[in-house]
């Protein structure tokens, strides 16, 4: 197969074929786009799991909620009520928001909360994308049951690169606890302490008949003998990777992040929290029940997790329901090798309709590592080890939302002391991130609202380099406002001499979120053509409640087309 790997500002004519791509793109997705309006009204619902009866905030009192089926090159205008007892926000997660940061929806980054009672309409175009991305709350712990999927079609008299499936199916995995997660997390904020664990995972909202008082809670998908199905997965989960496998088929991935991939035979997959698969499925097995599961990957030694497994029933026509279905053989929790090799396995495709533009050269190489440590509390004891406080950061500098101005409104009106545009491209202090006993000196973050501001189009290539400070783990890094090549990973501490001629530069997997390998690190690379403010942080939420999180600041272009629109009228007020 050709693959298309241009450095799209070494040359000009790269330069000239790359516009000339987008805008044609753009033109064929305008001729036949839609704009589509939407209301979503968060309230609180109640709904029964796991032996009890629970009030969640949902939307539209869906649980997920409403999965909306949109083109490349359709708007969306979605007004939100925000009808329950907290602040919230919407992210449309992996939607690059061109020019329309305004509606990301990170609370105090590009939007102040939606305060109870009030409404905000979020107005955006999908440019440019195909394929599985879905929508969050970003408030809190809100989206532990605020979520749904975002399913994203070609453009008319455009297809998928890959067999027209029969069928598609949304698989969201979520996660699921007995409490309200509000409380949840309000109390480990209160007292330093690790959160409870979640109590189930899910498959569509439904935990599936291997959890208590739940024989009928499980989500069926019904199947014809050969047909094609394309599942589009989301890991919806707050704090868990999970593998997922469907007991004796094999799963083709031809698409991850909503961007598409060379064909990828395989029998497990690993999702972390934020990321999406697109899969082939043939049912090519005899006709039967068979198990779609779902349960962790735990990286870190020592780190509690929930060790239960989510089940969803594959059934074909014409199969006994009063059948057993058939489990599928899932690794085991902490099975970091098969972790890798499917990581590994995974390549952009590089054809003609969908080329790889991989930046060849980098104007800003950036050192980031993120981790855990702990901060010690004064004059009290806190529930974290040795009456300490867990925090979390990324080049020691533990993040601090901003409480009376969105990032973004600061920076567009120049308002002084909200943030500062100083965060550091490499860390203050270089040690053995990887190794087993890291001195005491290192534990503690620096808590503060840093940003790192980026000229547009710069190209950017970023180290994340995981730390063994209190305990190393994999961390799904999601930056907004970008997709971004995974050009190099491995494990230990990255050698900047050797590292680097190990790269991919011609068909490395394009992603909205990368897992940072155990002890490990992740090379990423990017252009900066987006103007706005972009979170970065780790999508397990414990983490980002923590502080594992920095933001971008990228400015605008040398146009008005190439700038960041004026606010809406409706912008919330902090």
């Amino acid at each position: 197969m050709e693959v298309f790997s241009l450095h799209v500002f070494s040359h000009p004519f790269a330069a000239k074929f790359v516009k000339m791509v987008v805008w044609l793109t753009f033109l064929t997705a305008m001729a036949s786009a839609e704009i589509q309006t939407h209301t979503f009204v968060l309230q609180s619902t109640s709904v029964k799991k796991l032996c009890g009866t629970h009030n969640i905030i949902t939307v539209n009192g869906q649980f997920p909620g409403p999965t909306l089926n949109v083109s490349n090159g359709d708007t969306l205008i979605v007004k939100v009520y925000n009808k329950a007892q907290y602040n919230a926000t919407i992210h449309w997660h992996g939607v690059r928001q061109f020019r329309t940061a305004w509606a990301d929806g990170p609370e105090f980054v590009t939007q102040c909360p939606i305060r109870p009672g009030g409404s905000y309409t979020y107005r955006f175009t999908i440019t440019g994308q195909e394929g599985t991305l879905w929508w969050h709350a970003h408030s809190s712990w809100l989206r532990a049951s605020v979520y749904g999927a975002l399913i994203i079609s070609p453009t008319m008299g455009t297809t998928y690169p890959f067999t027209k499936p029969d069928r598609q199916i949304p698989i969201a995995l979520g996660e699921w606890w007995n409490r309200n997660p509000i409380d949840v997390v309000n109390q480990a904020t209160r007292t330093g302490a690790a959160p409870n664990v979640s109590d189930a995972f899910t498959i569509n909202g439904q935990p599936g008949d291997l959890y208590p008082c739940s024989s009928s809670d499980i989500f069926r998908v019904s199947v014809k003998a050969g047909e094609t199905n394309l599942l589009r997965i989301m890991n919806s989960a707050m704090n868990t990777d999970l593998f997922f496998s469907v007991a004796n088929h094999t799963m083709t991935v031809v698409a991850v992040d909503a961007l598409y991939t060379k064909p990828l035979k395989t029998n497990v997959l690993m999702l972390g929290p934020g990321q999406t698969t697109d899969v082939l499925l043939v049912a090519d097995q005899g006709i039967g029940r068979y198990y779609m599961a779902a349960r962790a990957y735990s990286s870190g030694q020592g780190v509690p997790f929930d060790n239960t497994t989510t089940t969803a029933i594959l059934e074909y026509e014409g199969s006994s329901t009063t059948s057993a279905p058939t489990m599928p053989s899932l690794p085991f929790y902490n099975d970091t090798k098969t972790v890798t090799t499917f990581a590994d396995g995974l390549r952009s495709l590089g054809s003609h309709d969908h080329p790889v533009f991989v930046p060849q050269s980098v104007d800003e190489n950036l050192f980031y590592t993120v981790g855990l440590g702990l901060i010690n509390c004064t004059g009290q004891s806190c529930g974290g080890p040795n009456g300490s406080r867990f925090a979390a950061s990324m080049n020691n500098v533990s993040f601090v939302l901003p409480s009376s101005f969105s990032i973004l409104q600061a920076q567009l009106l120049g308002k002084k002391g909200v943030f500062t545009a100083d965060f550091p491209d490499n860390p203050s202090t270089q040690f053995d991130y990887t190794a087993q006993n890291i001195s005491r000196g290192l534990w503690s973050p620096v808590k503060d609202t840093r940003v790192k501001v980026l000229k547009y189009n710069t190209t950017v290539q970023l180290i994340l380099q995981g730390t063994n400070i209190f305990a190393g783990e994999s961390h799904p890094i999601h930056l907004h406002g970008h997709d971004f090549y995974i050009v190099g990973a491995g494990f230990g501490n990255y050698n900047s001499r050797t590292d680097p001629q190990k790269f991919n530069l011609v068909d490395p997997p394009m992603r909205n979120t990368v897992n940072v390998p155990v002890n490990g690190w992740a090379a990423i690379r990017f252009v900066a053509d987006n103007p706005g403010a972009w979170l970065m942080h780790c999508h397990l939420d414990v983490h980002i409640t923590w502080g594992l999180a920095m933001v971008f600041v990228v400015n605008n272009g040398p146009d008005s087309l190439l700038s960041l629109e004026s606010p809406p009228s409706d912008l919330p007020l902090c």
